[in-house]
Order: C-alpha cells, then sequence, then structure tokens
C-alpha cells in the first residue's frame, strides 16, 4: 500500500515538473506572449519572444496567427513595422522587423532592433485567407 501511494506521488510531481517545464501558456514554438490582438471573430495575431517583453535593441520576435480556436491560420505574408511617434523635439521612430515564414503555418519568425525603451504601436499587415492590416500598442523595457 505505501509503495503504491509513493509511485503515486512521484507520477504527480512529475507531470507538474514536466508541465511547468514545458511552459504552459506558451505557443508551440516556446516563445511567451507579449500582446494579441483579435482582427475578426476567426482571426487573432500574437506578437511574443522568449521573455515575454519587449526590450530596446535588438531581439528575436514571432508573429503568429490563429482562429477562434487557437489554431493556425495560413498566412502567406506578413510585415511588422514598431513606430513611435514624435513627442516634443524627438522625431518619429520606425524600426521594421525581419520576417521570414517558420514551419508552422500562419508563423514567423523574425528579428528587429527597437531603437529605445517606451511605448511602440506594432503595425501589422497580413496577406492570406484573410488580408489587411491591425496595430496593438506595445511597450519596451
Amino acid at each position: 500500500m505505501k509503495i503504491r501511494i509513493l509511485i503515486t506521488t512521484l507520477l504527480v510531481i512529475s507531470v507538474g515538473v514536466l508541465g511547468a517545464a514545458c511552459g504552459g501558456g506558451n505557443s508551440s514554438s516556446g516563445m511567451k506572449k507579449i500582446a494579441d490582438q483579435k482582427i475578426s471573430n476567426d482571426l487573432t495575431v500574437t506578437l511574443s519572444n522568449a521573455d515575454g517583453k519587449l526590450k530596446n535593441g535588438e531581439q528575436t520576435i514571432t508573429l503568429s496567427f490563429t482562429d477562434a480556436s487557437g489554431k493556425p491560420v495560413e498566412i502567406s505574408a506578413a510585415s511588422l513595422n514598431f513606430n513611435m511617434p514624435a513627442m516634443g523635439s524627438m522625431a518619429e521612430m520606425n524600426d521594421a522587423a525581419t520576417l521570414s515564414t517558420s514551419s508552422t503555418a500562419g508563423e514567423f519568425s523574425g528579428k528587429v532592433n527597437l531603437q529605445m525603451a517606451g511605448e511602440w504601436i506594432a503595425q501589422i499587415s497580413y496577406e492570406g485567407k484573410e488580408t489587411g492590416k491591425t496595430t496593438m500598442k506595445v511597450t519596451a523595457y
């Protein structure tokens, strides 16, 4: 009886550790969500990276498109630009991400070099089953 309880306890602990190691809530690529935007009833775009936070400087990001049930949506092309409007004597800034398709449908990986910390507007254009543009506010630290 004691052995059965011990084995059950070890299995429960193992499942918990495995679940934590797999990073529940992360995308299939191991990235953590920074922000998402519902574009339509059946299309959501998600911006993510390894830390779940943008930072100033160069970094790797992922842009993914999913349907209402969270399944990938086939998007053939996407672009991502980070815009910081002019403030006072500071000129407007635009930092474009270089994106390429990944092995997952509707997922793009890329790099961006944000010039400074602060609030940015992620400007996203996409083509596929649906075609359009959207924006979302994000903060770089």
